[in-house]
């Protein structure tokens, strides 16, 4: 009896194809290590102290520095450590209830200033008005943008999967109740959505963004799971599943959703992509992360005040890395909807 080789599964075929684009694989090299960088971030191991004052106020950047050198502090400049007149001496019956906090505040000017000469004049990417590394805090703040993107489109493609399934699978009245909820939500225009449902949690946070965006993205990946559901319903695999008393729930996520994961997952890149744009703009409008979390929106947002003092690395720095994140995505996205596509040999 003569064997033959197995046949190559849907997933099998698809890494083969995704492995020829080159492209799709650079931009997965890309997108692999900006997320092994941000999750370094997230375990502390990196950007660990980004607040710390490393360099003077808005540092230029290592390449576009001036030759520039900290005179040493006189003892002749005022409010110095140095320039504070000693307190006259005491006779022994005199008694000076304000002596030790001016001996501590000598202390701290003294502290402050050895400080401030161990200021760095410039940095690889420059330093914000606080002093803070630009480039640490640019690693910082993609790790808020990225967790965001992730988890807002897990949301979205998690509801658009489960509402197009029920939609599509049952029909009927359960169809038109989804069809009427999704024909409610596309007749707003996107971001006058995004801004209604932010009014609405008031309460600025992570997971504050991440449900505005959830909540108001499920709309693309409903409509395309629920053509899928409508198709594959009446399929022979689960008209088999049916005879043999397969619940519905189980024909619906057992034997369907795994013929239909390619699109879900395609989806999801798609939604990454488009909600770390998405928080960009809602921070750069005062609806993002709260103060104290930094994120490449918020930091954005400061940058405005900055160009105006012709300080240009901290919007810079947030842009480049938005930009090359964003277009590796969106190429590795293209590149696995190829992949998976059915119909390319």
């Amino acid at each position: 009896m003569q064997n033959f080789p197995a046949s190559s599964g849907l997933w099998t075929l698809a890494w083969r194809r995704l492995c020829a684009d080159r492209i799709a694989m650079a931009a997965l090299a890309v997108v692999a290590a900006f997320l092994a960088l941000l999750a370094l971030s997230a375990g502390g191991l990196v950007a660990a102290d980004w607040e710390r004052e490393v360099g003077v106020n808005y540092a230029p950047p290592s390449f576009a520095a001036p030759a520039l050198s900290v005179p040493a502090p006189s003892a002749a400049v005022p409010g110095s450590a140095a320039a504070v007149a000693p307190a006259p001496a005491l006779s022994q019956n005199e008694f000076d209830p304000l002596a030790a906090d001016i001996a501590a505040l000598r202390a701290g000017l003294g502290n402050s200033e050895q400080q401030a000469l161990e200021r760095r004049l410039s940095l690889p990417f420059g330093a914000d008005k606080w002093g803070h590394d630009i480039l640490l805090k640019t690693i910082k703040g993609g790790e808020t943008s990225v967790i965001v993107g992730l988890a807002a489109a897990l949301l979205a493609v998690g509801l658009g999967t489960l509402f197009g399934a029920l939609s599509g699978y049952y029909g009927g009245l359960v169809d038109d109740a989804f069809n009427w909820f999704y024909s409610v939500f596309t007749a707003i225009p996107a971001i006058l959505m995004i801004l209604a449902v932010a009014a609405v949690l008031q309460q600025k946070g992570v997971l504050t963004i991440v449900l505005i965006l959830g909540l108001s993205g499920w709309t693309g990946p409903y409509r395309l799971m629920r053509a899928e559901y409508l198709k594959h319903k009446a399929r022979e695999y689960v008209l088999a599943a049916d005879a043999i008393g397969a619940s519905a729930w189980r024909k619906m996520f057992v034997h369907i959703f795994p013929n239909v994961s390619h699109v879900a997952l395609v989806q999801l890149s798609i939604l990454v992509v488009g909600f770390i744009k998405a928080e960009v703009i809602l921070s750069f409008l005062g609806f993002g992360v709260p103060v104290g979390v930094v994120s490449w929106g918020s930091m954005l947002n400061e940058a405005q005040n900055e160009l105006i003092l012709g300080k240009w690395w901290q919007m810079t720095a947030a842009a480049s890395a938005m930009a090359l994140l964003v277009t590796a995505f969106s190429l590795f996205a293209d590149g696995l909807r190829d992949a998976l596509d059915p119909k390319i040999k």
